[in-house]
């Protein structure tokens, strides 16, 4: 921190502005926004500020979902904004450094790798607060820490990626499916352990014996590219289980998933993307089957809203089917091959798990 207060800021928006990161693609908005238009609220003088993990704004999946909420809440409340997007990790912590010496209202860090880094600098800087995507706070034991100006913003995606193993299982034509993670992380573990049970159950309910490459529940153990960003590890893994005959590959990793994409191109193999809705936001919309989303816009904006109103708490918010933090997707070009009595009971498992009548776990839930 003390090299990057030597170093230049990063520059703020209405100096920077045809550098910033381009929102979210949308193929489905058919409005045109007045240029010019105002804001609903005029909250300039609250600036809010977002650190990215290593694969940036445009990652086509974590971070974008994430910055779309900071670029919401520019729109929508009027807030003043800043971001630095980190390339690696030894960038996190000057980068959360320089978004403080811009005076910054709320700093958001996003991703499990930024913990520490949060942290830190939550804890030096107590009139600031500070949010933290897909991890809460910890000691050097791995035991929880509560921080006064730390929220942890969470999301059990165990619930529908459930969903997404039972679409996959009853979608197979060659009975073996897979799934792979960037980095062994709980945030990345946790999709890969509500596939696993959703495959299961699926098993279980029609006597059928779905194979699943890539990931043991029981063992925590499985594939892992080693990366976010490293598209070629995508490819040898996405080339690796097509040959074992997987026609349904889950990446949990990012941009990682867009080399699985380019070997999937051109056979029956289809995709499950993560995080924000592949179709959209990718060039491979006819390999989605459907997504596990990670409501995470909305999730940041909420926060930051709440932050500017005074209502700013430590308590962690936790995305569920329950509260719409995490869904499924619709299945776009495939929605006419999903037979109807799968859809039905795709929806009755959503009823239960919402209820609490079926609870899915995962030694990695929030």
């Amino acid at each position: 921190m003390v090299l990057a207060a030597c170093g230049e800021a990063p520059s703020e928006d209405n100096e920077t502005e045809a550098a910033s990161p381009a929102a979210p693609a949308d193929n489905n908005d058919d409005t045109t926004a007045t240029e010019d238009a105002a804001p609903a609220e005029d909250n300039s003088d609250f600036k809010a500020c977002m650190v990215s993990d290593a694969g940036g704004f445009d990652d086509q999946s974590f971070n974008q979902g994430a910055y779309s909420g900071l670029l919401a809440a520019e729109d929508s409340l009027g807030i003043s904004k800043a971001e630095a997007e980190s390339n690696s990790d030894a960038e996190f912590g000057p980068n959360i450094d320089a978004m403080v010496q811009q005076d910054c209202d709320f700093v958001i860090g996003v991703g499990f790798l930024l913990e520490d880094a949060i942290q830190a600098a939550a804890e030096a800087n107590p009139d600031t607060n500070f949010g933290l995507l897909d991890s809460a706070f910890s000691d050097a034991d791995f035991a929880p820490v509560e921080l006064d100006n730390g929220k942890p913003i969470l999301f059990n995606t165990a619930e529908a990626s459930f969903l997404a193993g039972y679409l996959a299982a009853g979608m197979t034509e060659t009975g073996t499916v897979a799934t792979y993670g960037g980095l062994p992380l709980p945030s990345v573990q946790i999709f890969m352990d509500g596939f696993s049970d959703g495959i299961n159950k699926y098993n279980e309910d029609n006597s059928t014996e779905v194979e699943l490459l890539g990931w043991d529940k029981e063992a925590q153990e499985g594939s892992f590219a080693g990366s976010f960003d490293d598209q070629t590890q995508g490819a040898s893994l996405g080339e690796q289980f097509i040959s074992q005959g997987a026609d349904i590959i889950m990446p949990v990793a990012g941009p990682v998933g867009l080399g699985t994409a380019s070997v999937a191109e051109g056979t029956d193999t289809k995709l499950i993307w993560v995080d924000s809705d592949g179709f959209d936001t990718t060039e491979y919309g006819d390999l989605i089957l459907t997504s596990v989303l990670k409501d995470m816009g909305p999730a940041v904006e909420g926060t930051i809203k709440e932050t500017i109103e005074g209502a700013f708490s430590n308590e962690p918010y936790v995305g569920t089917l329950e509260n719409g933090g995490v869904s499924l997707a619709p299945f776009h070009d495939f929605e006419s091959e999903v037979p109807q009595e799968l859809k039905d009971k795709l929806a009755e498992y959503e009823q239960q798990i919402i209820s609490g009548e079926l609870v899915v776990e995962s030694p990695n839930s929030p």
